[in-house]
């Protein structure tokens, strides 16, 4: 380099600092040093002594270069190229003379390229010159990542908080069942899409002495445990919901079978009748089951069909308890006589609607 007429010389630590990716092409067209980092996106392959043509190829300008007097034919020129060999790093430089014939320099960086650089060759802030505009680059890539990674972690903490909330809206907070909404949300599916389903209605019998003889902690944990038998006797897509005090609602989507059913409920009818001990005090209880089946009906309706399974539960109430009836057209028409006054008790509301 001349100043003031005289020539300067810079040293080999002073040039490495200035250009950390630059290196010497001998008169021959060999490598004559490379620059460390540089050196580094060859992972411990050595360029020196190669020839500068076999090592790189030339992308921009497009010329065909074959021999070493081309190469000042593109001196001074921006330049596009890239390593012949995996993993193919996309460079970019510029190819100046060096005096007296000694051949040539050769500065390059990464361009566009240089986030996938530091990536894959781990490279650090010392791999670049200090004046080198990637830096400012990476720091703004490291703060935009950052801000990206808190706002990842924000929405994660947000669509949690709302996947809880829509959990708790549709939970019974007691027995952790499904509640009313979710009953309601359910069978407006099942209906909307045609799919067959079998629907019970359960009352639990003698429910309200355990409140009134061992207090409300205890009928708490009755509830809990015959939430617990209803989970267990359910498949495990079928929706459970407390939709009362002591009142149940199970869905069997795609269960219609009647035999099938019944065996399900009497089943769970002779678990609810087995003694709970709370606090060292015996708790008994039993259940009462109505049920009935989307196919009973030409165009099931959720009214009716909630309708017509309490009125099977009421049937299985003043049977005497503990027991499953499911929906009839006898019983349906035996119900709707007693809503008529025919078979009315003394005390105005038909006895099979009589609960206890």
């Amino acid at each position: 380099m001349q100043s003031d007429g005289q020539t300067v010389e810079i040293g080999v630590e002073a040039l490495d600092r200035l250009m950390p990716m630059h290196l010497l092409i001998r008169p021959s067209g060999h490598i004559e040093r490379v620059a460390p980092t540089l050196a580094r996106l060859q992972q411990g392959r050595d360029l020196v002594g190669n020839r500068f043509l076999e090592m790189f190829e030339l992308r921009r300008p497009r010329c065909n270069l074959h021999r070493v007097a081309d190469l000042r034919a593109i001196a001074g020129k921006a330049l596009r190229l890239q390593f012949r060999d995996p993993p193919h790093t996309s460079l970019k430089g510029i190819l100046l003379a060096r005096g007296d014939g000694r051949g040539f320099l050769v500065n390059l960086s990464f361009g566009l390229s240089v986030i996938e650089a530091v990536q894959e060759f781990h490279l650090t802030n010392g791999d670049f010159a200090p004046t080198d505009l990637a830096i400012e680059m990476l720091y703004m890539v490291e703060a935009k990542t950052a801000v990206m990674e808190e706002s990842r972690k924000l929405n994660q903490r947000l669509e949690s908080a709302r996947l809880a909330a829509e959990e708790q809206a549709v939970t019974d907070m007691l027995t952790g069942l499904r509640n009313r909404r979710a009953m309601d949300k359910v069978l407006a599916r099942l209906t909307a899409n045609g799919t067959s389903f079998g629907l019970m209605h359960l009352d639990l019998d003698y429910f309200k002495a355990v409140n009134d003889t061992l207090g409300h902690a205890a009928g708490d944990y009755v509830l809990q445990e015959a939430a617990e038998i209803l989970r267990q006797e359910t498949r495990k897509g079928d929706t459970v919901a407390r939709v009362g005090g002591d009142e149940f609602v199970l869905i069997f989507e795609g269960l219609t079978d009647r035999e099938k059913l019944m065996n399900i409920a009497q089943r769970i009818v002779r678990r609810l009748e087995e003694p709970v001990v709370f606090q060292g005090r015996v708790c008994r209880i039993s259940g009462s089951i109505g049920f009935t089946t989307s196919d009973f009906y030409d165009q099931p309706d959720l009214d009716r069909m909630l309708s017509d399974a309490d009125v099977a539960l009421y049937a299985s109430k003043h049977r005497g308890r503990a027991c499953t009836t499911m929906v009839t057209e006898e019983l349906l028409e035996e119900a709707n006589m007693a809503a008529e006054g025919e078979d009315m008790p003394a005390g105005g509301k038909p006895a099979a609607r009589q609960r206890h």
